[in-house]
């Protein structure tokens, strides 16, 4: 069976920077696979190329069999596969439901002049747009707060709005970089719960970059571990944590490092 996602050979190099070095690994439906390694390491640049906001220097990303790297990116979101930002970017002057009501129109049926002069069709997204968007919330935990203006959610709250907003172009395949970054020990473990049921749930597959090693290691399927640009290891959690490799370049010896 073909592989969901297959990263094969990539590399991206800046003049005489190479950011990540003809780095390989495939990625299952349904599994949650996570990218893990030091600052620096190439993991950002590696989702970007992925989610084709950034073109390769070279290498190949295929979806479902299909090329997909070196696309524009709001094309490669239409077919399913779709990036949250690190840095968290909501709209902020909106509500929780607007943004998320918003984020949906890059499926919408109607054109920009049919929403300018409320054609039926325009009439029709917005509808089906709000009950989905008041589906999702109430799937994430947020419906008592899809009127609070999302400038005014907390670090945990918002992390949550941006996966709803991922999850509201309707992925196949869902790229989070960092989304328990900033999170306190219950907000990661809320977070981390959030994550399991966007996939068992909504048979969403995930990628995602992160940092704490803890929740990288109860969420993960197989994880992937890059150090200065390349791919050093790849396996379960257990195998990560016994790696002589990765100890030596990232996870150090102790056990109370990465929190088991």
């Amino acid at each position: 069976m073909t592989p969901l996602l297959q990263v094969k050979n990539v590399t991206k190099k800046f003049g005489g920077l190479t950011a990540n070095n003809d780095v390989t690994f495939d990625v299952a439906e349904g599994e949650i696979l996570s990218v893990i390694g030091p600052n620096g390491a190439g993991k950002s640049t590696l989702f970007k190329m992925i989610s084709s906001f950034m073109s390769t220097t070279s290498g190949e990303v295929f979806y479902k069999g299909e090329k997909i790297s070196n696309n524009k990116p709001h094309i490669i979101a239409q077919k399913g596969v779709v990036r949250t930002f690190q840095e968290t970017t909501i709209f902020k002057s909106m509500t929780v439901r607007e943004s998320v009501v918003v984020a949906q129109h890059l499926r919408a049926t109607a054109s920009l002049p049919g929403y300018f002069f409320g054609t039926k069709a325009a009439h029709h997204d917005e509808e089906s747009f709000g009950r989905n968007a008041d589906e999702l919330l109430e799937f994430l935990g947020m419906g008592e707060i899809r009127n609070e203006l999302a400038s005014n959610l907390p670090q945990g709250n918002l992390r949550a709005l941006g996966i709803a907003i991922g999850l509201a172009t309707d992925p196949k395949v869902l790229l989070l970089d960092e989304p328990f970054a900033g999170m306190n020990h219950d907000e990661t473990t809320k977070m981390v719960e959030l994550v399991r049921s966007v996939r068992d749930e909504k048979g969403v597959t995930v990628m995602l970059v992160e940092h704490d090693m803890p929740a990288v290691m109860s969420i993960s399927d197989r994880i992937v571990v890059l150090n200065f640009g390349e791919k050093i290891a790849e396996g379960t959690p257990l195998e990560i944590q016994n790696n002589e490799r990765v100890i030596e370049a990232y996870l150090g010896s102790a056990d109370d490092e990465i929190g088991m």
